[in-house]
């Protein structure tokens, strides 16, 4: 055992992990390694196999996590059940004359895949399959086309039923229907923002997003209404079973998210999609989706369990704390860490390793546990679309046809409108904490200060 500074371990810790993921080793080796071998080195081999083995096994037997691979197969078997284009075709149709509709179209069916969804991959991957290629066909510049899609398949993260809420709330000892009914509004306003950003810049620019030719505009009619409505009711369904079983107390979320796995289903077989391989398929698609969170999430504890052990805990509050300038210079210490984290870091690592040391922080400042935690999530956004660690934007790339000519630049230059907008929402949301806390405090009677 080696004797050496708390602040030294910090460096060591934190640093170690800012090093070795820019070789491009997995965050979960990475991570494990590191605390691993400060363990091992400070406390010695006894001590440290005890705290990673009960911070790991503790982790693995926290109930909520389990609506971690319930909502991952209701996505994936939502993904194949054939709802998903007949109801953008519905509302192309009902939208496509406007100048930008196509791409305004791609926000609004992006934020009804995240309330059905919950999974980056396969909201990005659904619309890159459906817009990218006719937005392209039409004439739509590139970069508006990419960002649109990388921000409106982004939403799935913050719009309940977020797999991200899920992993937040147990860390920060909150209740994940509270984070549900948070996340409602910020994740609606970045919508809506984001549709208000393509109408006025095609409006400003036709030529970046063109409207419809007009013989190939049909009249508003009933059967076209009709149509609109019926390729809505199944998304709405699914919403109902899920986020309504929650609101209503009916069931706690990962109860609700076995609901929505249910409805998924009973959707795949009236859309006659129902098969053993896409049940097959869904479920080692989830087994590999919680596996990959299940293992980070661990490690992740794990290094916390070393970090804290060793004193950093207390090196980064006092660091954080003694900015100048206040409480708030300090929260904005914790949202720029946690905006460059998002270049380098998965969000499951950063919501594993900052969420038991800034929690404490946030609270010895002052600040409502339930708007600082939305407001470290609204942040997150931003690390999907960040490179270079940008899933948003790989997930685009890689699925992209290659004829369609869409470079790595056009998809940075697209997103990075989107970024700015939601730097803009966490603005107003510190601005008007009722953004967060007001739906909460009206369902569930609690007053957040």
């Amino acid at each position: 055992m080696i004797d050496i500074s708390a602040e030294l371990v910090t460096f060591l810790m934190l640093g170690g992990v800012f090093a070795l993921v820019l070789t491009g080793f997995p965050i979960a080796f990475v991570i494990g390694s590191v605390s691993f071998i400060v363990g091992f080195l400070i406390f010695g081999p006894e001590t440290t196999f005890h705290i990673l083995y009960s911070r790991f096994y503790g982790l693995s037997l926290n109930y909520p996590y389990l609506a971690v691979p319930l909502f991952t197969f209701m996505g994936v078997i939502l993904q194949h059940s054939g709802i998903t284009k007949t109801l953008y075709e519905s509302l192309y149709e009902a939208l496509g004359g406007l100048k930008g509709g196509l791409a305004i179209v791609t926000v609004i069916f992006g934020t009804i895949l995240a309330a059905c969804l919950g999974v980056i991959a396969a909201s990005v991957t659904i619309l890159t399959l459906i817009a990218l290629g006719p937005m392209i066909a039409r004439g739509y510049n590139k970069p508006l086309a990419a960002g649109s899609i990388v921000a409106a398949g982004t939403l799935g993260i913050l719009i309940p039923p977020s797999i991200m809420l899920v992993v937040y709330a147990p860390q920060a000892g909150l209740s994940i229907g509270q984070m549900f009914m948070g996340a409602i509004l910020p994740g609606l306003m970045l919508s809506g923002l984001y549709i208000a950003y393509i109408t006025i810049r095609c409006r400003l620019q036709p030529e970046a997003g063109p409207a419809m030719s007009a013989d190939e505009i049909t009249p508003f009619s009933a059967a076209k209404f009709v149509k609109l409505l019926k390729s809505l009711l199944p998304p709405v369904l699914l919403i109902l079973a899920v986020l309504g079983t929650i609101f209503s107390g009916i069931a706690p979320p990962t109860e609700a998210a076995a609901v929505g796995s249910l409805a998924a289903v009973i959707l795949a077989i009236i859309y006659k999609k129902f098969s053993w391989g896409l049940i097959k398929h869904a479920a080692i698609e989830t087994l590999r989706v919680s596996s990959f969170v299940v293992l980070i999430a661990a490690l992740c504890y794990a290094f916390v369990g070393i970090f804290m052990s060793a004193g950093s805990g207390e090196v980064v509050s006092n660091l954080i704390l003694s900015v100048p300038g206040g409480k708030w210079a300090s929260f904005a210490v914790i949202m720029l860490i946690v905006f460059l984290l998002g270049m380098f870091i998965e969000w499951i690592g950063i919501v594993f390793i900052i969420v038991p040391i800034f929690s404490p922080i946030l609270a010895q400042l002052g600040f409502n546990p339930l708007w600082a935690g939305m407001m470290i999530c609204i942040n997150l956004q931003m690390a999907f679309q960040t490179p270079p660690m940008a899933m948003s934007i790989f997930v685009l790339k890689g699925t992209a046809d290659p004829k369609l000519g869409l470079t790595m630049a056009d998809i940075i230059r697209g997103v990075v409108p989107f970024v700015l907008i939601i730097m803009v929402v966490l603005i107003l949301c510190i601005v008007f904490p009722g953004i967060i806390t007001w739906l909460p405090e009206k369902v569930i009677g609690t007053t957040y200060h």
